[in-house]
């Protein structure tokens, strides 16, 4: 009995041995898939949002998701072949279905799109955590540990957009904004998170201490954002881990320290 059971411990301990390796290929090419795609997804449907979407704010994140998810698409796409690991080329049917809701819809996308970033996110954050922690290939488990960072900014600045979805979804929400008096629009600003207000606010209505969030400007946008705030030579622009934009400019012939939050508050003398 017991010489039964050694042998039979012995063909189980066998039979794991020379699964492991197919075990450990299958997982790379699995993660490959999943990240492919999901990379691609992001692209495609941002591509759409880009161009369909009512809200400036989803319109500024989609055009994010290009720049990002394209440049990772590209690093997996060479860390993949380097692999000698096939890379999808097409979505699979979930995913092309998203799209062609997104592409073929006559209402205003960015509440669909925006729950569709969110749940694509929450995957792909899953995915890239779990490889990064027990991924089965060097070189792809160092490209999960350098993409989630980004993946999980990406997943707070939709989370962001999300919470804020009812306002954004008004079709009076960015028009008043641009037309009414600065007394209209102020108790917006301060009565709710929504971006969409704190941006059509003048410096006067905004806090004295810039908000720390999810910063979606690009470097371009937040000189502009300052620029149009009323300063000038906006120089030495950078992002700190508050995903706030810190830099010099000059305003009434002095030159200061000055700061851009997420909301498009331009808060003068900040450090």
């Amino acid at each position: 009995m017991k010489t039964r059971l050694l042998l039979a411990s012995l063909a189980a301990a066998t039979a794991m041995t020379f699964a492991l390796p197919a075990l450990a290929a299958d997982s790379a090419q699995d993660f490959v898939n999943k990240a492919a795609v999901g990379g691609m997804f992001e692209v495609d449907s941002s591509k759409i949002a880009e161009g369909k979407a009512q809200d400036q704010g989803v319109k500024d994140f989609a055009q994010k998701m290009i720049d990002d998810h394209g440049a990772a698409n590209a690093k997996l796409e060479t860390i993949a072949g380097e692999q000698k690991l096939t890379v999808p080329k097409e979505l699979d049917a979930k995913h092309k279905g998203d799209v062609d809701t997104l592409q073929n819809a006559k209402d205003p996308i960015d509440k669909p799109y925006v729950q569709m970033q969110r749940d694509a996110h929450k995957e792909a954050v899953d995915l890239f955590e779990g490889y990064a922690k027990d991924g089965d290939n060097a070189s792809l488990k160092t490209f999960a540990q350098e993409t989630l960072p980004t993946l999980k900014m990406h997943r707070d600045m939709v989370e962001k957009m999300a919470s804020m979805a009812p306002a954004a979804a008004t079709t009076d929400t960015t028009a008043p904004a641009a037309t009414t008096t600065d007394t209209t629009t102020a108790p917006a600003a301060s009565g709710s998170d929504s971006t969409t207000p704190a941006v059509a606010t003048p410096d006067e209505n905004n806090p004295a201490a810039p908000v720390p969030g999810a910063n979606s400007f690009t470097e371009n946008q937040a000189k502009g954002r300052i620029q149009d705030a009323g300063f000038s030579d906006v120089s030495a622009l950078t992002k700190d881990d508050q995903g706030i934009w810190r830099g010099k400019a000059t305003k009434d012939g002095k030159t200061v320290d000055v700061a851009l939050d997420y909301q498009g508050n331009v808060v003068a003398g900040a450090k």
